[in-house]
């Protein structure tokens, strides 16, 4: 490995390192848990998704969606 070539990859790896692991207070994760938070553009395609791959599937949870369980959304 070549200097130059050692150089990038320790100027690569340098804001990998510095942005760490950050503590949430249990106060600010209701923050967090705001719907604008997610990351879906579209909440209703996700939904629309999810239900999809839940009946493919065969299997349901793993998500924040909620629903009575009866299959009806």
């Amino acid at each position: 490995m070549t200097v130059k070539c050692a150089f990038h990859l320790v100027v690569l790896c340098i804001p990998v390192l510095l942005t760490g692991c950050a503590s949430v207070e249990p106060w600010e994760k209701g923050d967090l848990a705001d719907p604008i938070m997610q990351f879906e553009e579209n909440p209703i395609d996700a939904g629309i998704k999810e239900h999809y791959l839940d009946y493919r599937e065969g299997s349901v949870g793993g998500t924040p969606a909620q629903s009575g369980g009866c299959g009806c959304g």
